[in-house]
């Protein structure tokens, strides 16, 4: 899947899960068909830079604790 072939909705509900502490981008993945990477270049699309990097940041320090996070 695409930028192209993601409607609005798909993508707000993409972002909305992709900040979900209890969501991983495997689900992500499963339920739309869209990589890890390109989940990362939308929220980087999407956010705020300095959201951007918060989240960046979370994600790893939760990845860092638990080994099937993010």
């Amino acid at each position: 899947m695409t930028d192209e072939t993601l409607s609005e909705a798909d993508k707000s509900a993409i972002i909305e899960m992709a900040l979900s502490d209890h969501i991983s981008f495997a689900h992500i993945e499963r339920e739309f068909g869209i990589s890890e990477k390109y989940v990362k270049v939308l929220m980087r699309e999407t956010l705020k830079p300095s959201s951007y990097r918060t989240w960046r940041k979370r994600v790893r320090d939760f990845g860092d604790r638990r080994e099937h996070y993010k």
